[in-house]
C-alpha cells in the first residue's frame, strides 16, 4: 500500500501518547493502528486533525471514533489470524481496516448506502481486500455468513441485539457499547459452552445503533 510519509510522525505520536500511555499493550493492535492511514478515512478538510484524540464527523450524522476507543475495542476482542470478524456500523471503514490486519476476514454492515459505498471504494483503493462491506440493518447481522469469531458493534444499543448473539461462534467475543444516548459502557460478551458471560469495560460515547433490534429511530 503506497502512501506519503507526511502523516507517519503524527501516527507514531498517536500510538505512543494516546494508546500505549493509556494502557493499550497489545503489540499487534498497536502495529495495526500504526499501519492504517487514518487521514485517508476522514473528510479532506479534517485531515490535519486525523490523529487527534477525538471523534470526527464523517458525514450523514456519523463519526469516526477516537483512536483510543478503536484500539481498546479491538484489543478486547483478542483477534487471531484465523478469525472471521463482523463489524456493525462500517462508517468510513477505518475500524474495519484495523480489524483486517488482525483477522482473516472482516464483514462489515453499514445502514446508510452512501457511507457503505464510499467505505467499500476507499477500502478497495487502499488495499484492504479481506474486508467485505454490506449495506443493511446491522442489528440483523449476516446470518448467511455466520458464525463469527468476533463481533464489534460501533454504535450504542439499549441491549445487545439477539441476532448478533446468535451469530457468535462458540468461544467467540462481542464488544458493544450499551446504554442510552447519554450514558453508555463497553461490554465484552463471550460465548462459552453455549452460554454468554458479560464483562463491563469502560464508559464511552457512541452514536445510536438504529435498526430492528435496537433503536427504531435515533433517541432524542
Amino acid at each position: 500500500m503506497l502512501e506519503s510519509k507526511e502523516y507517519a510522525p503524527q501516527r507514531a505520536e498517536m500510538v505512543e501518547k494516546q494508546l500505549r500511555r493509556r494502557g493499550i499493550e497489545d503489540t499487534c493492535v498497536l502495529g495495526a493502528m500504526l499501519a492504517v492511514p487514518r487521514h485517508e478515512f476522514v473528510p479532506e478538510e479534517l485531515r490535519a486533525r486525523a490523529y487527534e484524540d477525538v471523534p470526527l464527523p464523517i458525514g450523514s450524522g456519523q463519526t469516526i471514533s477516537q483512536p483510543y476507543i478503536v484500539a481498546a475495542m479491538t484489543a478486547a476482542l483478542h483477534l487471531q489470524p484465523t478469525d472471521r470478524a463482523l463489524e456493525i456500523g462500517a462508517g468510513c471503514g477505518y475500524q474495519a481496516a484495523v480489524l483486517s490486519l488482525l483477522a482473516k476476514e472482516v464483514f462489515t454492515i453499514e445502514r446508510r448506502a452512501e457511507l457503505a459505498l464510499a467505505a467499500s471504494e476507499r477500502l478497495e483503493r487502499l488495499g484492504y481486500l479481506n474486508v467485505h462491506v454490506h449495506c443493511g440493518d446491522g442489528t440483523l447481522g449476516l446470518p448467511e455468513l455466520a458464525p463469527f469469531d468476533a463481533i464489534l458493534v460501533a454504535a450504542a444499543a439499549p441491549a445487545p441485539p439477539q441476532p448478533l448473539l446468535a451469530q457468535l461462534a462458540e468461544g467467540g467475543r462481542m464488544i458493544i457499547p450499551v446504554g442510552d444516548s447519554d450514558n453508555q459502557e463497553l461490554q465484552l460478551i463471550e460465548k462459552r459452552g453455549g452460554k454468554f458471560s458479560t464483562k463491563m469495560l469502560e464508559g464511552c460515547r457512541f452514536v445510536p445503533l438504529v435498526g430492528h433490534h435496537a433503536w427504531q429511530k435515533p433517541p432524542e
